[in-house]
């Protein structure tokens, strides 16, 4: 009997044996495994932390500036993007909170302005844009504005500096305007932006190469980034504007020689700096 009893410890305690082996080979194995770790990934230095803070805070600073008329409603703005400051011009009431001096350029005398007003303290990150939530030109199948505001990657806006808001080629790209063949063909009797846009960019921009082709997607919204803003001195802004003023263009024309402007200012892909 005690025989048989010896018989069937022996491979019992062996099995008890085995286990206990087996959980220490385990304990040493973590234990190794979490200092290997340690050594080869240290945490991060306050340095990196900070700089990491910095990025977070740059990306999150984001105004709206808007050209509205009196008639058009803005609430949608606090309603629905609380997060962001809205500075609404309203172009035609000399008494609202923000206006313009003189109500010409359409959307590009709210865009100067708000641009030399506050130059010297730009928040990072700079949307301009219309006061209507709803427009053709909004890229969303709904034609809605917020969808497409919310979808604007802020990161992405840093690491380029310029976003148009509007993807869709039409109208347009690819090959909206040629600046040199345009003038020589130009048609008096039905002038267009196109005929003249040739003159305006010297004007404006007389210290770039006049380009082959002009295409941007319209129509004058987009973001951009205070650097990229202040990549020029406050007082081109002021000559822009003062150009704006002078001019004998009308609105239509004088902002749609703006909304090709902003694109090549700010560094949009589809301006060519081909010099003829």
């Amino acid at each position: 009997m005690l025989a048989r009893r010896g018989r069937l410890f022996a491979p019992c305690f062996a099995f008890v044996l085995l286990l206990v082996v087996l959980l220490w080979y385990h304990d040493q194995l973590v234990s190794w495994t979490e200092r290997s770790e340690s050594f080869a990934a240290p945490p991060p230095s306050s340095e990196q932390d900070t700089s990491s803070n910095a990025s977070s805070d740059a990306s999150s600073d984001v105004e709206i500036v808007v050209a509205s008329l009196r008639h058009e409603d803005t609430s949608w703005l606090p309603t629905y993007l609380p997060e962001w400051k809205a500075n609404v011009y309203v172009v035609d009431d000399p008494e609202a909170p923000l206006t313009v001096s003189v109500n010409r350029g359409r959307e590009s005398m709210v865009y100067l302005t708000y641009i030399i007003d506050h130059y010297d303290r730009l928040p990072n990150n700079i949307i301009f844009m219309h006061a209507s939530r709803f427009a053709w030109h909004n890229d969303d199948p709904d034609y809605d504005a917020i969808p497409t505001l919310r979808n604007l990657q802020i990161p992405y806006l840093q690491e380029t500096g310029y976003v148009n808001l509007r993807c869709v080629w039409v109208i347009g790209c690819p090959s909206e305007i040629r600046p040199v063949e345009d003038e020589l063909n130009k048609d008096d009797s039905r002038p267009m932006t196109k005929d003249i846009y040739k003159q305006a960019f010297e004007e404006l921009l007389p210290e770039l190469p006049m380009p082959a082709i002009v295409a941007v997607s319209c129509c004058s919204q987009f973001a951009v980034t205070r650097e990229a803003v202040q990549k020029r001195p406050r007082e081109d802004y002021l000559r822009f504007r003062q150009w704006l003023l002078e001019t004998p263009l009308g609105d239509d024309r004088s902002g749609r020689v703006f909304e090709f402007a902003w694109h090549s200012e700010f560094s949009c892909p589809y301006y060519q700096k081909i010099p003829l």
